[in-house]
């Protein structure tokens, strides 16, 4: 009796421990966020535990309806779903899969544990079912940040570079071209300054997406940086060839794009072009190609496409080396003054001379200045190179004025960047004061390229030297659109005719009617002027004739060191 209540107690103790635990897997099953199947193969029962109903609107209480959860899913996720729902048909342990629910944005993970006994048969299994939306989708937004441009919705760099390789490596296998076009849309700093930068992001939004509607297998478009885009085409020809492509995008940019604030603006693009395996053998090394091309390009001209070509290249490489040795001499001032005289036409007596920079570089060869100047406005450095040419030259006038006596102007080019610096209009008088030399015998030579920009405030700094005594020049006077404008707004004393005119005054009847009508309008406002350019008897002459007051050229004297000039001084001093 007491061994059967013995039995009793313990089978209630066994009962009631058991009661505890599935209690306690019940809880926890419930306290989840998944849903669980659990399958008995000896009993033949499924259960359905975990948040169910919150995945499926049906129950499960045999194995054979496991087969209701194909009705749920995607049709393209059945084949992997059927696996992981009976891994027993392959024998393994462990399987899952993610499936997209039908009709909805949902995503559910499907993972099975199964067991078998010692002969190799299962047991029991357990399906864990769980929401993955989220972290599908935050997977999916990495994956296109990873691939994709967020302002264009085209490539983004690091992913247009490897499919770029692709094209490369499979045309390098197959003997095909692949073409790289570098776009850029024309003064697009223009837009960014003028309406904003949001304005600006709208139409870059809007150019994007017409070049999306170029992409295809073969073409890949990639939103470079800024206001540039970069296209690469495999094998072109016909409809994907890059003069077919151009030609659709000047006919888009022949219309205006419409913004949300209802402004049209129309732009143009410059295109740099360079192919494989012509220009380069390397993904970066085309792009950069086609930058380089692309750049030359807008150089000689907006709105135009232009095409790789070994000179272009090497003229950019011999471009980059002149730019790291300027910095270098300017940096030591490795520079030499030199000076070009200019005479009066009626008398032939010295009227000053213009200062002009010279770059001897380590090996003793003179470097253009039409080389480097280009090159040190494009980096600032003619800011300082600027300053350096000014000091030495007052100084240098300074000199002469002490030891000559001889009455005669001191020209001085002055840049746009140069002028533009705060300090411009005080440093210029400081130079001028110590050196202690009249104002009135120093003029400062300026072309229109000065003037772009803020207007009012060159003309403001352009006033303030003029009062204090100090001649301003307009140079290079014909040759652009505005010169007549600025005659009346500037205090303007001498305007300096271009010598392309000069070159053909004897030749061109077109160039005579310039220059008598430009010299006849100097005369009425009672300006100065100077003919650059002058090479023989005859050109001066002609310009002494129709009441041009100076001449500057290789007639009278070429650009020369203060040696030169010293000698005309002597002469003068000796009369």
């Amino acid at each position: 009796m007491k061994e059967l209540r013995y039995q009793l107690d313990l089978l209630k103790a066994m009962n009631r421990k058991l009661a505890e635990k599935e209690r306690m897997y019940r809880m926890v099953c419930d306290t989840s966020a998944d849903a669980f199947l659990y399958c008995s193969f000896e009993q033949n029962q499924v259960e359905a535990l975990g948040q169910w109903r919150d995945f499926f609107d049906f129950g499960i209480r045999e194995r054979k309806e496991i087969a209701r959860l194909y009705d749920a899913v995607d049709d393209s996720c059945l084949s992997s779903l059927q696996e992981v729902l009976f891994p027993e048909k392959t024998k393994e342990k462990v399987l899952s899969a993610e499936c997209l629910l039908k009709n909805k944005d949902k995503w559910l993970q499907f993972r099975t544990k199964i067991s078998y006994d010692e002969e190799g048969n299962p047991r029991d299994k357990v399906v864990c079912i769980s929401d993955i939306t989220k972290f599908k989708k935050q997977n999916e937004e990495l994956t296109y940040m990873a691939y994709y441009d967020e302002l264009t919705g085209l490539y983004n760099r690091n992913y247009f570079v490897r499919r770029l390789e692709e094209f490369v490596r499979e045309a390098k296998e197959t003997g095909s071209v692949v073409s790289v076009a570098i776009i850029d849309i024309d003064d697009f700093h223009k837009i960014n300054d003028g309406l904003g930068m949001v304005m600006g992001d709208e139409l870059l939004q809007q150019f994007g997406s017409f070049l999306k509607e170029l992409c295809g297998k073969d073409i890949i478009i990639c939103h470079l940086n800024s206001d540039v885009y970069c296209m690469g085409i495999y094998a072109p020809g016909g409809r994907s060839s890059v003069e077919h492509i151009h030609g659709m995008i000047q006919g888009r940019t022949a219309r205006p794009f419409q913004l949300s604030s209802g402004q049209e603006l129309q732009i143009t693009v410059s295109v740099g072009v360079a192919e494989y395996p012509e220009a380069a053998v390397s993904a970066l090394e085309l792009m950069k190609c086609a930058e380089i091309v692309m750049f030359k390009g807008k150089s000689e001209g907006k709105n135009t496409i232009k095409y790789f070509a070994p000179s272009i290249l090497d003229e950019f490489l011999q471009s980059v080396e002149i730019e790291g040795r300027l910095r270098e001499a300017v940096s030591r001032k490795n520079f030499r003054m030199y000076f070009q005289p200019q005479f009066y036409t009626g008398n032939h007596k010295l009227r000053g001379v213009e200062a002009l920079v010279r770059w001897e570089d380590s090996d003793g060869h003179m470097i253009s200045p039409s080389v480097f100047i280009p090159i040190a406005e494009k980096n600032g450095s003619i800011v300082p190179l600027g300053n350096w040419v000014m000091e030495q030259s007052v100084k240098q006038f300074a000199s002469w004025r002490k030891l000559y006596g001889v009455p005669f102007t001191m020209s001085i080019n002055i840049s746009a960047l140069q002028c533009a610096e705060e300090k411009f209009v005080d440093h210029m008088l400081e130079v001028v004061k110590r050196y202690q030399v009249e104002p009135s015998e120093i003029e400062i030579e300026i072309t229109e390229s000065i003037l772009i920009g803020d207007f009012d405030m060159m003309a403001d700094k352009l006033t303030q030297l003029h009062q204090a005594g100090i001649k301003i020049s307009l140079d290079d006077f014909g040759t652009g659109f505005s010169s007549l404008s600025y005659l009346k707004k500037l205090p303007i004393d001498t305007l300096k005719l271009d010598k392309s005119f000069v070159e053909t005054v004897l030749t061109d009847s077109a160039s005579r009617i310039i220059i008598e009508s430009i010299i006849h309008m100097v005369k009425c406002l009672g300006f100065e002027s100077i003919a650059e350019g002058v090479e023989n008897e005859r050109q001066c002459q002609y310009l002494h004739a129709i009441g041009c007051d100076v001449v500057q050229g290789f007639l009278y004297g070429k650009p020369q060191p203060p040696e030169g000039v010293e000698k005309i001084l002597q002469g003068i001093c000796t009369k």
